[in-house]
């Protein structure tokens, strides 16, 4: 612990990288920059081209620290540099804390993983002092909630701000382990080389200090936003921000240090100075590939061999009986011909069927007038109102698209809960043609359901392990013993990285952060990724399934459309339609490959563009096995019922959709179970017989099943959210959700 809190910031590690993220709108980061500048006994290094950014110096103290300011407003930069920050630096309001946009920004951050923080609280000085503490008392009480213990820095003068770096450098690093176990950089500086046969994808060099991990040349990197790519080479220039930057390193005549002026050759040692650490070796390198290329022709039917032949036409000589046919019978027609034994048992049978249909059909045709006119006055209780429409100005009714459609959703989302899963029996289509994908299922825990059966043309693009927790550990355990070999934690080095497109050059030129990852083997790959995760509380608006989400997962983000379904230990997991507000579900997508532990972040795009924040939870698994069931319930009306035997109609409408859904087996709503008997007539009646009475008011419900799995519409590629719009109301407390 001591060795890990020395290195950081000192020669020997990276720069201390503290972000500034101001959480009101009424504060600025320009003031505290200039008292963090103002440190005596520092050598201030101010970044080109990156509006409020600074390096700070103090060779007395052997610390060098790097700021870096994110707006919070700015949801993408924030959370991309708190994924590699070694602290946050939160700038509060004396009066009101933050605003809506600094709550949205720290429930962002507390879902994806905090690193280690301050706040502090400029200004204040312009109250007299007795109410000044009154306001530092009220502000201590309503952080509470977010930040228990926390201790608060005012940041006013020079002393305050040495106070708050002391507190910065000695306080306990938070771990994220997402990105302990990966080396990442911030860049520090870019150059972009175009190609030659396009200007618009060419080679970027990116320079900055590695962090993490040991760096392999032979790894991919992903850049954050933007995808992964391969490295050329690394080189090592001079550190820009060294405690000593003037005593040039490797020159030592009569064992004393030589010191130039940078000014004459100041380019020329640079050029000098840059040493090639490693190149790219393409029998090591990984591979960009993603996907599985399938075969159209894998899994085709080959042309028989003689030998199979000879054994099939052995197979059917052993087969063959005789039998008595007409003159003039094919060998086709014979094969259907039926043994006189046979044909009478089968006629025994129907006899006995056709009596109980008699004596069914009866009771049915004696109530069938009376139920014509029970359901007549039904529709006559029914009356249609006309309501005047209120004048309103037309800018009011410009979203009424909109929310109809939520009003729809609100609705299904009402029937889900009240009827889950039932459907209505369809009218126009036989109902064996409608679900002929489903089954029946004895037991929905216990029952076998291969993984491997009728699976989908998008699962020979996926990669599968074997077993992925033994290779996740394998790799952790390769990690910790530091077998790879590249550039060390600390070192300030450039990658040259291949095929990058121009607009990430434009990008950070824009002055936004350039976040580089590099991958564990595998994770570029795609596969089939399971999230666990909550409903947020600040979200109530209803989520389908199949809706197209925004999914930060640890240093990836993309789109796609998910699956939901119940968390369970069991082998099978019911879908789910809706996002649930009360129980933790868990989100199936094709995605990368990434080894958990890792966050996840889901995000649901408006009209406006802006980004809500619709669940937070992490990684549970890559499994393309799990298997997630989809269920219908058919649902009946018992109309006539004896001791144990019932007669159900409105399930089916048809004599042939019973017969095709006998074997499946029956329940109630209360409890009984119970199968199919025998159809009465041709409109869908049946006779049913169960394990008990049933009661008038009790429903027959039939459950089948069909497995489902995602859709393919995984993109890598994320729009930018429109800035949150700012209220300037008073620190809230926590949002509590009332559920009608």
């Amino acid at each position: 612990v001591l060795a890990e809190k020395r290195s950081l910031g000192s020669t020997d590690g990276p720069p201390h990288l503290v972000v500034l993220v101001p959480l009101h709108s009424r504060v600025t980061a320009h003031g505290i920059l200039h008292l963090l500048q103002s440190q005596d006994s520092a050598v201030v290094r101010v970044d080109e081209g990156k509006a409020g950014g600074f390096a700070l110096l103090c060779p007395q103290l052997k610390q060098r620290w790097r700021f870096v300011t994110a707006e919070a407003g700015d949801l993408h930069a924030v959370l991309d540099l708190a994924k590699v920050a070694d602290s946050l630096l939160f700038i509060l309001d004396p009066a009101d804390g933050w605003d809506s946009a600094g709550e949205h920004c720290l429930s962002c951050l507390f879902a994806q993983g905090l690193p280690s923080y301050a706040l502090a609280v400029p200004g204040g000085t312009d109250l007299p002092p007795k109410k000044r503490i009154d306001v530092r008392k009220k502000l201590s009480k309503a952080i509470e909630k977010r930040f228990p213990e926390a201790r608060l820095f005012p940041l006013n003068t020079e002393q305050e701000s040495s106070l708050l770096l002391r507190h910065l450098a000695t306080q306990k690093q938070r771990h994220l382990s997402f990105r302990d176990r990966r080396p990442h950089l911030l860049a520090y500086a870019a150059e972009f080389v175009p190609g030659d046969d396009s200007d618009l994808v060419g080679t970027l060099k990116v320079s900055g200090f590695v962090r993490g991990q040991t760096l392999n040349v032979n790894s991919l990197v992903h850049i954050v936003g933007h995808g992964d790519f391969q490295m050329s080479q690394v080189d090592a220039p001079p550190d820009p921000l060294s405690l000593n930057p003037r005593v040039v390193k490797g020159q030592k005549r009569n064992q004393d240090m030589e010191v130039q002026d940078d000014s004459v050759n100041g380019s020329d040692e640079m050029e000098e100075d840059i040493k090639v650490l490693m190149k790219a070796d393409p029998n090591k390198q990984e591979s960009l590939q993603s996907e599985v290329v399938p075969d159209p022709m894998e899994g085709e039917q080959t042309w028989p061999t003689e030998e199979e032949l000879q054994e099939a036409e052995a197979s059917l000589k052993a087969n063959r009986r005789v039998v008595k046919v007409p003159k003039g019978t094919s060998k086709y027609q014979a094969a259907w011909i039926v043994d006189d034994g046979e044909e009478g048992s089968e006629k025994g049978d129907d006899e006995d069927d056709d009596m109980d249909d008699d004596m069914m059909e009866e009771a049915v045709s004696q109530e069938g007038e009376s139920s014509e006119e029970e359901e007549e006055p039904a529709e006559e209780e029914c009356e249609t109102m006309t309501v005047a429409e209120s004048l309103r100005d037309d800018q009011y009714d410009e979203k009424v698209e909109e929310d109809e459609q939520m009003l729809e959703r609100y609705r299904q989302e009402r029937m889900d809960e009240m009827f889950p899963d039932e459907v209505d029996t369809p009218r126009d289509v036989p109902a064996r043609v409608r679900f002929q994908k489903y089954r029946g299922l004895k037991s929905f825990r216990t029952s076998p359901w291969d993984p491997k059966e009728n699976l989908p043309r998008d699962y020979a693009r996926i990669f599968q392990f074997q077993d992925f927790s033994r290779t996740r550990k394998h790799l952790f355990r390769q990690i910790e013993k530091e077998e790879t070999e590249g550039a060390s934690v600390g070192w300030y080095v450039t990658l040259h990285i291949c095929n990058v497109p121009v607009s990430v050059m434009e990008s950070f030129k824009e002055g936004k952060p350039l976040v580089l990852f590099s991958l564990l083997p595998h994770e570029q790959k795609m596969s089939v990724l399971n999230f666990l995760v909550r409903r947020h509380p600040s979200n109530n608006e209803p989520v389908k399934a199949k809706e197209e989400l925004i999914f930060h997962c640890g240093f990836r983000r993309f789109r796609a459309s998910p699956l939901f379904s119940q968390h369970t230990s069991a082998d099978k997991h019911k879908l789910e339609r809706f996002l649930r507000l009360d129980a933790a579900l868990v989100v199936t997508v094709y995605a990368p490959i990434t080894f958990p532990p890792a966050s996840v972040l889901l995000f649901k795009q408006r009209s406006n563009g802006m980004h809500d924040l619709i669940a937070t939870g992490s990684l549970l698994s890559v499994d393309p096995d799990r298997i997630v069931i989809k269920r219908l319930v058919l649902s009946g009306h018992p109309f006539k019922i004896f001791t144990k035997t019932a007669v159900v109609r409105y399930m089916f409408f048809s004599r042939e959709d019973v017969m095709w859904f006998k074997p499946v087996e029956l329940r109630t709503k209360w409890g009984r179970r119970g199968h199919i008997r025998e159809p009465l007539g041709t409109h869908g009646h049946m006779k049913c017989h169960f394990d008990g009475q049933l009661k008038s008011q009790d429903t027959v419900l039939l459950n089948l099943y069909k497995r489902v799995f995602p859709k393919w519409t995984y993109d890598p590629h994320v729009p930018e959210p429109v800035p949150w719009v700012r209220s300037e109301s008073a620190l809230l407390p926590p949002l509590e959700v009332e559920m009608e």
